[in-house]
Formats: C-alpha cells, sequence, structure tokens
C-alpha cells in the first residue's frame, strides 16, 4: 500500500514504516536513561536534605534543651546564672558533637 492509495486525513493501518519503529526505540531508551539519571540525583539530594535536617535539629535540639535544664537548676536551687551559662557550654559540646558524627557517615 502506498501513500497515495491512502485518502486524506486517515492513518495508515497496518503499514510499519521501519524509520517510525527506529525511532520509538531510541525514545524508549533515552526515557529510560533519563528515568535512571533522575532517580539517582533525586536520592542524592533527599540524603543531602535528610542530613541537614538531622544537623539542625541536632544544634537546634542540644542547646534548647542545655539552655531549658540550666535554667530549671538554677530556679530550683537558685544559683543564680551559672546553672544555665554550665549547661549551654556542655549543650553546645554535645551539639558539635553529634554534628561531627552526623557528617562523619559514609553515604550509602
Amino acid at each position: 500500500m502506498c501513500v497515495a492509495e491512502i485518502e486524506p486525513g486517515q492513518d495508515p493501518q497496518g503499514v510499519e514504516d521501519p524509520r517510525l519503529s527506529a525511532l520509538d526505540e531510541r525514545l524508549r531508551e533515552a526515557q529510560h536513561r533519563e528515568t535512571l539519571a533522575k532517580g539517582q540525583k533525586g536520592a542524592d539530594a533527599e540524603r543531602g536534605y535528610s542530613q541537614g535536617n538531622r544537623v539542625i535539629s541536632a544544634l537546634i535540639g542540644s542547646l534548647v534543651g542545655s539552655a531549658l535544664i540550666g535554667w530549671l537548676i538554677d530556679h530550683w536551687f537558685g544559683t543564680g546564672p551559672w546553672g544555665l551559662i554550665v549547661l549551654l557550654f556542655l549543650g553546645i559540646a554535645v551539639a558539635f558533637r553529634q554534628i561531627i558524627r552526623i557528617s562523619g557517615e559514609r553515604p550509602e
């Protein structure tokens, strides 16, 4: 069947063009490669985002927790600002220790 035999506006039924088949195959391969590339980059970005959240939560949690406990010790025992100051420094040390531990983890 040749193109001249087909009426205008109709798609050829049953006519397989090898060029279109090759193009379809190349498109499928390109889409597959693109999906794999996006999947790997997405996992790296997600891992970095997760690690960043862990660092921020370790920093904020250690500082806020130690400040709260120091303030409570000062309030209960009447020791002035010394409990707060000492526990803030301990909280900073714990936060840095956790950040160093988190940043030293091996990527999967």
